[in-house]
């Protein structure tokens, strides 16, 4: 299946809110530009009028402009090696494409061929996750992804020393994409399933439970995240802005979720639970 790229020019303050606008259209890969950013998305989702009304709701605050076309999906890896620069998170983490070199000080290197999936390290969200997933003992443990993209953050629970891996996704090239990253970093163990909560219902309970994704999906989904959080488990949360965190807050509490801390850049919220 073909997709959309969008191409936006508008000012660095509001491209992260936009980002997380396009985000709730559907849109799931975006690369920063000098302009703005691109945004892309699977052509039988994309809703031009619905793109038209959400960037009008934000020209009154700023300049917007943008274009559209066609990218086969067989020609995204031009895209993002044209754009894919690595990324040192934590001062220990290396996550690069596989035709950059080792970082010699890197303790933890994660590759990461995107084709389309959201999770290149590029965004506040994963690089708030990330930075999170260090500061938990994962040796041993058993984590589930949810949302997992790319699979980087099933893959950092892998370099953390975790024993058992799930990670889930909604859209099918994604887990395919998922898959191949787990092989590319050695993690073929890695469990990678296709579908929503509905695929955790019963499963033996993680000791981690990692969720970027959105405000809304994690306001439904939380009691299944819960209902497989062991006793003392964590759950880390992120895919949403400072303002959010309350409702996160209150409904985590709600299901005898402990808040514990949270990290913020660029107004972008990862937060970080504990169950009692």
């Amino acid at each position: 299946m073909d997709f959309i790229e969008v191409n936006l020019t508008v000012n660095a303050d509001f491209a992260d809110i936009l980002i997380a606008e396009l985000g709730e259209l559907g849109f799931d890969a975006f690369v920063e530009t000098e302009a703005g950013f691109n945004a892309y998305i699977l052509e039988d989702l994309y809703d031009a009028p619905a793109l038209e009304e959400t960037l009008r709701r934000y020209q009154d605050f700023t300049s917007i402009s943008y274009s559209t076309q066609k990218i086969a999906r067989q020609n995204w890896n031009e895209e993002w090696e044209r754009n894919f620069e690595p990324l040192f998170i934590g001062n220990q983490v290396s996550v690069r494409a596989s035709f950059h070199p080792r970082p010699e000080q890197a303790r933890y290197d994660i590759v990461i061929n995107p084709k389309m999936s959201f999770g290149t390290g590029h965004h506040e969200t994963t690089t708030l996750m990330i930075e999170n997933q260090l500061t938990l003992d994962h040796q041993g443990k058993r984590v589930l992804d949810m949302g997992c993209g790319t699979g980087i953050l099933a893959i950092m629970a892998g370099e953390l020393g975790a024993a058992e891996i799930v990670a889930v996704e909604i859209e099918d090239w994604t887990v395919e994409n998922a898959r191949e990253n787990a092989q590319l970093n050695n993690y073929p163990e890695i469990d990678v399933r296709l579908g929503g909560a509905e695929t955790i219902v019963g499963e033996k309970p993680f000791d981690i439970i990692l969720a970027n994704i959105n405000r809304n999906v994690l306001l439904e989904d939380m009691p299944a995240y819960t209902a497989v959080l062991k006793p003392e488990g964590w759950l880390l949360l992120s895919g949403f802005y400072t303002e959010d965190l309350p409702i996160l807050q209150e409904r985590a509490e709600g299901l005898g979720l402990q808040y514990l801390s949270h990290r913020e850049k660029n107004n972008w919220i990862s937060a970080l639970f504990k169950r009692h």
